[in-house]
Parts: structure tokens; C-alpha cells; sequence
């Protein structure tokens, strides 16, 4: 979702309602490169909201002074024997910890086995120049961990990606390397602002569950305001949240949707309503729910699956899926029952062949459509 910064109404309400309920009761660790990007007016509010969450936030930092003015407390020194013990009971009395670190080059290696030693599930690693950039200086916002191997092989300067590689071989599950004043940004919406890195790139596709519904329909409102997807009334958003499905990458992050439809006294099924996020782009979320989708309209005897976009960059996507264009006149006349006609008249139709099997997943570089 390049572009989308989180701010808006309901729509960040909704992205950061979702990601504080992953975050709830999960300590989060917060480590700082330097000094001076532990600036209380600018983290202040980010580790309130987690406060208030509550999710128990241990701050790694080399000076003391701006430790105590985050924590409230004076840190604990990293070296002090076993960790775990003193930082949980420390955790017990308040929102965050403070540890304190050499500083200097023995930096990075003392919070990484700090962050090792506490097992912290998620850590974030805050410096100036906030997520890695590729070569065409557009930001890596989902990096798993092959692609950072590649990265480090490649000799990629300025970032600390051996103690990211690090961390996710010692079992911390994410590490999300980000700027200060990007931090709520990073924590607390889709889009992000820095690069997420994972020691997991599998995708799931599954039917979507009712704890599910308020993030789809998020995504689902900003496919209508990007453009991507059509306004649909709310009986119609009843019908597409009743039959739809989401890809899921590491079993909890909702990287993109659709749904299937099946037009009754026809062969036909529809997909409608598909959308991926931008961060998991190259995760070919959008082929694994066309695969999933055409999986399950073989299974209801249907003979063909198709889509409709105004996008030709959607309708491309489509192609590569193995869909092939169609007039509007070869669809199910009930796919355009009240449908407005400037609409239709704006349409590309696709559609797939369901009477052998579907062609496996392939890159995925649509963002959305099905509409």
C-alpha cells in the first residue's frame, strides 16, 4: 500500500486497533543506534499508546540520563549477570525498562545478545536513516530472511544486517528497522515506514473468520479510496465479507483478500474485492488467492472463474494468471443486474478456464481489483 501513511479516520483506527491487539501483553524491545534518537518529545507519545495497551517495552541505549527520562527509572546495566529475572520483576513495577549498554563500537554487539538473552519476540532497531532502500531507491519495506542473506552478500552498506540476521536466528520472530519519527508509522500501520524483517515468508490462504472482518474491511475501504475497488452498498459488503478469503503471511499479518462469489443457474464463479498490501508485493499474495479462489470453484463444479477491473495494470495481473480478456457479454447476465452503466462501459472482463486445474501461483505485482 505504497503511499498510505495511516493517517484518516476510521481507516487508522482500524490499522492500529489491529496491530495493538497483536502487540497486547508481547514485550517489545526498542533498541537505539545512537544517543540522540531516544528523543522523549518524539517516543513519548508511541510508548504511551503501547502503555496503555499494555505492551511492556524494554529501551536498549547506551545513555543512562535519557534511559531515566523515558522509563522513569534508572536502567539496569546490560551486563549485570543473568537479565531475564531482573527485567521481568522490573516490568511488574512499570510500563518500560531501561538497559543500559557500552557504547561505541561494542554497541551493536551488547544489545544483540541483550535482545537474544531476553528472547523478546519483536524487537525494533531505531537509526537516523530509518528502513534499507534498493537499488532503485525505493524502499524494502518486507525483507525475509533469504533476501537479507542476498542483501549481505551483495554487500549492502549502512545497516546493521548482521545483527538483524542475528536476532531472527536467535528466535526473535520480527525486527523492524525504522527511524524515530517513523515509529508509529512502522508500529501501527500497513503501510509502514521502515523495512520489516522475518525469519518466515510462507503464506496462508484461508477462508476469513469473523476476528478477521474488521482489518478486511479496512483493506477494503482503502481499495475505494485508492481507486482499486468498487463502492458497494452495505448488503453487498455483507455478501463479499460472508464468502471471502485472506492470504496471511506468518500466520497473523493479513496481506491481502478477495472474495469468491458464485452466480446461481450459471457454471460461473466471481472475484471480487481482491487487494494487497504493497509491503508483502513480491510475497505473490495476489496469485495465492487467485490459486485458492479457482481451487475452490473447481471444487463447486464451476467452469469458470473471472474478474473485472477498470485497471490495466490489474487486467495484466490477471493475464499472468492464466485469465484471458472477454467481452462483458460473455459473463453471467446477473453480474450486471443494477450495475451502473458508465461503469460497465470502463470495464475489462477476465476470465479462467476452470476445466483444468489452475496455473500455480506466479510474482505477484497487481495491487488490486475484482471489482
Amino acid at each position: 500500500m505504497r503511499g498510505g501513511s495511516g493517517t484518516g479516520g476510521p481507516l487508522e483506527f482500524t490499522e492500529k486497533a489491529f496491530y495493538l491487539a497483536e502487540f497486547r501483553g508481547r514485550s517489545l524491545g526498542m533498541v537505539a543506534t545512537e544517543p540522540e534518537l531516544l528523543d522523549a518529545a518524539g517516543l513519548l507519545p508511541v510508548l504511551r499508546e503501547l502503555e496503555a495497551n499494555p505492551t511492556p517495552v524494554v529501551l536498549v541505549a547506551s545513555d543512562a540520563g535519557r534511559l531515566r527520562a523515558l522509563t522513569g527509572a534508572s536502567p539496569l546495566p546490560a551486563g549485570a549477570g543473568p537479565l531475564p529475572g531482573p527485567v521481568w520483576r522490573a516490568l511488574q513495577q512499570r510500563p518500560r525498562v531501561g538497559l543500559r549498554t557500552a557504547g561505541g563500537a561494542a554497541f551493536s554487539r551488547e544489545a544483540l545478545e541483550v535482545c537474544a538473552a531476553l528472547r523478546l519476540s519483536k524487537v525494533v532497531w531505531l537509526r537516523r536513516e530509518g528502513g534499507l532502500r534498493g537499488p532503485d531507491g525505493d524502499r524494502l519495506s518486507f525483507v525475509h530472511v533469504d533476501e537479507l542473506r542476498e542483501l549481505r552478500a551483495a554487500g549492502a552498506a549502512g545497516a546493521p544486517l548482521d545483527e538483524v540476521e542475528a536476532l531472527l536466528a536467535a528466535g526473535v520472530h520480527a525486527v523492524n528497522l525504522c527511524s524515530p519519527e517513523g515509529l508509529g508509522e512502522e508500529l501501527f500501520t500497513y503501510a509502514g515506514s521502515g523495512t520489516l524483517f522475518t525469519a518466515e515468508r510462507y503464506v496462508d490462504v484461508r477462508w476469513l473468520g469473523l476476528d478477521d472482518l474488521g482489518t478486511a474491511l479496512s483493506l477494503i475501504e482503502r481499495g475505494v479510496a485508492e481507486g482499486y475497488l468498487a463502492r458497494r452498498s452495505p448488503e453487498e459488503l455483507d455478501r463479499v465479507l460472508a464468502h471471502a478469503c485472506g492470504a496471511f503471511v506468518e500466520g497473523r499479518h493479513l496481506a491481502g483478500m478477495a472474495a469468491l462469489l458464485h452466480h446461481p443457474g450459471t457454471a460461473e464463479s466471481e472475484l471480487v474485492s481482491l487487494y494487497t498490501l504493497t509491503r508483502f508485493l513480491g510475497e505473490g499474495i495476489g496469485a495465492h488467492l487467485v490459486a485458492f479462489a479457482a481451487a475452490r470453484a473447481q471444487e463447486a463444479g464451476r467452469r469458470g472463474l473471472f474478474a473485472c477491473t477498470t485497471r490495466e495494470r490489474v487486467g495484466a495481473f490477471f493475464l499472468r494468471q492464466g485469465f484471458r480478456e472477454v467481452p462483458p457479454e460473455r459473463l453471467p447476465a446477473s453480474k450486471w443486474q443494477g450495475y451502473p452503466r458508465s461503469r460497465r462501459e470502463r470495464l475489462r472482463c477476465y476470465r479462467l478456464e476452470l476445466s483444468v486445474a489452475a496455473a500455480p501461483p506466479s510474482g505477484d505485482r497487481g495491487r488490486g481489483g475484482g471489482r
